[in-house]
């Protein structure tokens, strides 16, 4: 059977995007620009005659609204979708919810840019008695409290989204199905790194835009075999211009 089609959509600009904030696990919502480009993002799919027959995503909101939207404009809102933890973002630790400015005035650029873009370097971890670890949220109630991260490095999060990659993501493409997964920048950049082979350093300066699919084709050994994003090549490279510099926003 002919394997099916990979595509990999980071949710719309969130509110913490727009307010510079490192938001890992927490919950915030998109902003109106995000849900455009949700719907801009499901346009290209039905341009490119793509239509998914199952969709994984997060188990946060910014991710499950971009899912939402994306298949109501596919008139597609019937799909089976399945929500991980595993697919969240980056657990930030103790910096969810700081400006990032702030923080690198605080701390220095230094260590801020070594928190944020090394490999396996994490941010200070929450305490575990902190009212935002997420052991104390209702969604994680059936994760084993052990796997529940307090931080993480991209390289933690890529070793809790292989597993769910091998487990259930893989065998829908062995299948043959078109698998679209709605996700987060750093979730993304660990399937990434894996169906490419990336290495450490070129993974932390990988940057996704948010809201374009990116489409994986795959040979009949279930390796990718071309990679591309779907629109306009100028918009696309705008688009990714853009998330590198809200990235690296400075007061």
């Amino acid at each position: 059977m002919t394997p099916g089609n990979l595509i990999l959509v980071r949710h719309g600009q969130s509110t913490w995007n727009l307010d510079n904030r490192f938001t890992g696990w927490i919950d915030v919502d998109l902003t109106p620009l995000g849900c455009e480009e949700a719907g801009a993002g499901a346009r290209e799919l039905a341009r490119a005659r793509l239509r998914p027959d199952v969709v994984f995503t997060s188990v946060l909101k910014r991710a499950i609204r971009t899912q939402w939207l994306m298949l109501e404009e596919l008139d597609l809102l019937w799909l089976p979708v399945e929500r991980s933890w595993r697919l969240n973002e980056r657990h930030y630790g103790a910096l969810q919810g700081l400006n990032k400015a702030e923080t690198a005035r605080r701390h220095g650029d230094a260590q801020v840019k070594l928190w944020r873009r090394s490999y396996d370097i994490p941010p200070p971890p929450l305490a575990s008695d902190d009212p935002q670890h997420p052991r104390f949220d209702p969604r994680y109630a059936d994760v084993d409290p052990a796997l529940l991260p307090s931080t993480e490095a991209l390289k933690d999060t890529l070793l809790r989204v292989q597993p769910y990659w091998y487990q259930r993501i893989l065998p829908e493409l062995s299948r043959g199905r078109c698998v679209l997964i709605v996700a987060h920048g750093n979730s993304l950049r660990a399937l990434v790194k894996m169906l490419d082979q990336l290495s450490e350093q070129a993974v932390v300066e990988l940057n996704i835009p948010t809201g374009v699919p990116l489409l994986y084709e795959f040979d009949a050994s279930l390796q990718p075999r071309a990679s591309r994003y779907l629109g306009d090549p100028d918009a696309v490279r705008a688009a990714t211009e853009a998330v590198k510099q809200q990235a690296d926003r400075r007061p």
